[in-house]
């Protein structure tokens, strides 16, 4: 029996562009170019790893957003997974995890799946509690933040690193795992890979497909809101110590004087 694997990949704003928020305070993705989230990158790695050592399997990327969105489907199918699922619905947009989580659990379900992989966090919210979530959503056991991933005889096993040690994990599928920035570079997509993946099933659904109401997801369904936000400072000129003999003893003043020191 084949190896069902989905990964959840999140399209993001480039971290190089200039973000800020929109009227109404969620992130305004029209102003600024998005890409494939590169923590995600590495948790697609993963599945080819994974899917190269197993007798028969395949991999279902699946993401929630815009339609821009599939861009970060096409880098994944570019990779080498096989097919991907793209969760498209105005409703969806304000989302937090909370209700982002649901949307993904439905659609993880109606795909199907042995194994589901993320990535750390997101490199736009940077929670990296998603995946705790979803696991909790979907009913399977978590085994998150690992460094190194192996499917054998129906159960994920993995290596967590910790700043004291490190941690052997292991779960019985189905099941949920994360993996960090040091589970493995990701892979290039080669020029074959790129022409390949024009030719991939990418399966377009709305939150009826997912049996889903508006009131559920979005600004409305979601737990947490964001108030209010201010623009950065502008930066400021800085001080010039000038050393006339008492330079060291202004310069530690000014440090002092900032709580530096």
């Amino acid at each position: 029996m084949s190896l069902r694997i989905v990964v959840c990949v999140k399209y993001v704003p480039d971290a190089t562009g200039d973000r800020h928020f929109a009227d109404d305070l969620t992130v305004d993705r029209d102003d600024v170019d998005g890409l494939l989230s590169e923590l995600d990158e590495y948790a697609v790695e993963q599945a080819l790893q994974i899917a190269d050592e197993a007798d028969d399997a395949e991999i279902t990327v699946v993401t929630v957003g815009p339609e821009d969105a599939k861009d970060a489907l096409r880098k994944a199918l570019s990779m080498g997974a096989d097919k991907a699922v793209h969760v498209e619905d105005d409703d969806v947009h304000g989302s937090d995890v909370m209700a982002t989580s649901l949307v993904l659990a439905k659609a993880v379900e109606k795909t199907g799946y042995d194994l589901v992989i993320t990535g750390m966090a997101s490199t736009d919210g940077v929670m990296g509690v998603l995946p705790a979530i979803l696991a909790e959503r979907l009913g399977v056991p978590q085994v998150t933040l690992l460094s190194e991933v192996k499917v054998e005889d129906g159960v994920v096993k993995g290596r967590r690193d910790g700043d004291a040690a490190s941690e052997q994990l292991e779960a019985s599928l189905p099941a949920l795992v994360s993996v960090t920035d040091q589970s493995g570079e990701a892979r290039y997509p080669s020029f074959k890979g790129i022409m390949a993946a024009k030719k991939k099933p990418v399966e377009s659904l709305d939150l009826s497909d997912l049996d889903l109401d508006a009131e559920e997801v979005g600004l409305e369904g979601s737990w947490t809101a964001v108030d209010s936000a201010d623009k950065r400072p502008e930066r400021t000129a800085g001080t010039i110590v000038k050393d006339e003999g008492e330079g060291g003893k202004q310069l530690a003043e000014f440090l002092a004087g900032q709580k530096f020191i």
